[in-house]
């Protein structure tokens, strides 16, 4: 969902001038969550994410989404990332092969964050497992995401063992990395990459 909300509401709170949209943060229990606020020209920009399951399952169903956007591939798999902060703020977005042709998802997002203290305590949100092995670039995904100082990984789907091997899940616990994982939305992230895995895999 998103709402625009124009400059009218959105005046100064001392009298006779516009009135100020004072509405409370939708609770994490609530239909939807606030993903992202700014500004566009003179309008505010809300985006809430709907849908049942709490913010966990709505920003994990957003990188489903994102993978959808991923140019196709024959060798590798279109899965897409979302980062966000403590405080439930966006801090970014990314999708295979969206800057360059060997970019993962995690690789991208953190790459447009560069060194950011807030990494510290944010949560990452991918379709698919990060790669603890990868054959196009020295450092896996698991790499990056350990030496961003993320703490916690939420994923939908297991990667299967068709380009390379690695217990990704095993080498996050291993690192001291707290992971979610969340099978109900795996068909649907496997379901992007039915060209490579087939429709029953």
């Amino acid at each position: 969902l998103n709402l625009a909300v124009a400059p009218f509401f959105l005046g100064d709170p001392a009298p006779a001038t516009a009135p100020r949209l004072d509405l409370p943060a939708p609770s994490p229990a609530g239909p939807m969550t606030l993903a992202e606020t700014r500004r566009v020209g003179e309008v505010a920009l809300l985006r809430y994410l709907l849908g049942p399951g709490g913010p966990d399952r709505r920003f994990l169903s957003w990188a489903v989404e994102l993978s959808r956007l991923c140019p196709p591939s024959d060798s590798a798999f279109s899965v897409g990332a979302v980062v966000v902060g403590e405080d439930g703020e966006v801090l970014a977005t990314g999708f295979s092969r969206e800057q360059e042709d060997h970019d993962h998802a995690e690789e991208v997002a953190l790459r447009k964050l560069g060194p950011d203290p807030r990494l510290r305590h944010a949560t990452l949100y991918t379709s698919l497992v990060p790669c603890g092995a990868r054959a196009s670039r020295p450092v896996t995904c698991v790499g990056h995401v350990v030496a961003a100082g993320i703490p916690r990984v939420v994923f939908a789907w297991r990667e299967p063992r068709l380009f390379t091997d690695g217990e990704r899940a095993e080498q996050l616990r291993a690192a001291g990395v707290a992971v979610t994982e969340v099978p109900e939305l795996a068909e649907r992230a496997r379901a992007v990459n039915a060209h490579l895995v087939g429709t029953g895999a």
